[in-house]
């Protein structure tokens, strides 16, 4: 069957990995805008894969949300401490640098998705990704959801 398949209101990093697995192409949910106005970033990782900037542990951070991205909150330096306190504040400009930041983030994710799939390498990439996001339980980390691993 050559007609794409679509999936609407799906947007969590882990299952856009699985369900493209799966066989779906096409994704349309408002998972990374909204998740940004609440003051939360999609980051690589372990689950759940966020930074939570409105956290009193981002308060003194000097870091950026994440080394080497292209967003403009990352790339024009804006501290997670100064996006805390803007956020904090009610500042608009925090939801759209956080907006930007989560687009940039899906965008290279996808990115990443497609040269895997490209390259026949794709199973190894949901391996990988689902191994960075869950270590287990023994290693510190949470196990694999059930859906996940089945």
């Amino acid at each position: 069957d050559d007609k794409p398949r679509y999936l609407m209101g799906v947007g969590y990093p882990l299952d856009l990995v699985v369900c493209t697995a799966l066989g779906v192409d096409m994704y349309d949910c408002v998972y990374p805008t909204r998740t940004a106005r609440f003051g939360v970033a999609l980051v690589p990782g372990e689950a759940p894969g966020t930074l939570r900037l409105k956290s009193n542990d981002c308060s003194s951070d000097d870091r950026v949300i994440q080394e080497g991205c292209q967003c403009q909150a990352c790339k024009n330096g804006y501290s997670r401490a100064r996006l805390h306190f803007l956020l904090k504040a009610g500042n608009p400009l925090a939801a759209q640098l956080m907006t930007n930041h989560n687009i940039a983030y899906m965008m290279s994710l996808t990115r990443s998705m497609r040269q895997t799939i490209m390259e026949d390498r794709y199973a190894e990439y949901v391996q990988k990704f689902v191994h960075n996001q869950f270590r287990g339980k023994d290693a510190g980390g949470q196990d694999a959801p059930t859906w996940v691993r089945e």
